[in-house]
């Protein structure tokens, strides 16, 4: 049985111990980690991969690589147009988000949407967000002639033009490097080798915008 100078003196330095934790906590509260949200549609969501491979799991990896802790969390849903995004924009982009990717427009390629209403449509997702003051990243797309020429330009082009319009930084092609070999069967979703390389070139970027928040 401990004496009571010796129990008075033990539950000093318990009392002690606790304030100081006390005192700490805020500092450890404001080293919570970043959150980065990817807003897109299914190339984001990891469609027909597992989670772990799928684009916002590897952004996570990718960023710890280059010495940024972050929380990325996916807002990816198959089959958005640029439309669905905007409609959804607000509850899929969390109030703690410090940078959100915006990667849409492939589904509006796909269904031969005008690239005007693309634009506004991405716009009106990217003003939104900064009324919120979240940091963005614009990830684009980049289309051959193939599909006509005058369409490519002009959906080509309208990323470029967002981005400067909006003062936002720009990933110009989110499939860039990205070529057969780093395809699924359908010739359209990144495999996981694939997902490295968007996440090789997509990492530094959102990198750059979760440092210029600080």
């Amino acid at each position: 049985m401990l004496r009571a100078p010796e129990a008075f003196s033990m539950r000093r330095r318990l009392m002690a111990g606790l304030l100081a934790a006390a005192a700490a906590a805020p500092a450890w509260a404001a080293a919570r980690r970043p959150v980065v949200t990817v807003l897109g549609d299914s190339i984001t969501a990891g469609l027909g991969l597992p989670q772990a491979q799928a684009l916002p799991a590897r952004l996570g990896a990718g960023l710890a690589r280059l010495g940024v802790a972050a929380t990325v969390r996916g807002a990816g849903v198959s089959g958005d147009t640029s439309a669905a995004g905007l409609a959804r924009a607000d509850f899929s982009v969390q109030a703690d988000t410090d940078v959100c990717v915006v990667a849409l427009g492939g589904n509006d390629l796909l269904q031969g949407i005008d690239p005007r209403e693309t634009r506004a449509n991405l716009a009106a997702i990217l003003r939104k967000l900064k009324a919120r003051r979240i940091g963005l990243v614009l990830a684009g797309l980049t289309v051959p002639p193939a599909v006509g020429a005058g369409y490519a330009r002009d959906f080509n082009g309208l990323y470029p033009a967002l981005a400067r319009s909006e003062r936002v930084p720009l990933y110009p092609d989110l499939m860039a490097g990205v070529g057969p070999r780093l395809r699924q069967g359908d010739g359209i979703h990144p495999n996981a080798a694939g997902v490295e390389v968007i996440v090789r070139g997509l990492a530094p970027v959102v990198a750059g915008a979760l440092r210029a928040r600080r």
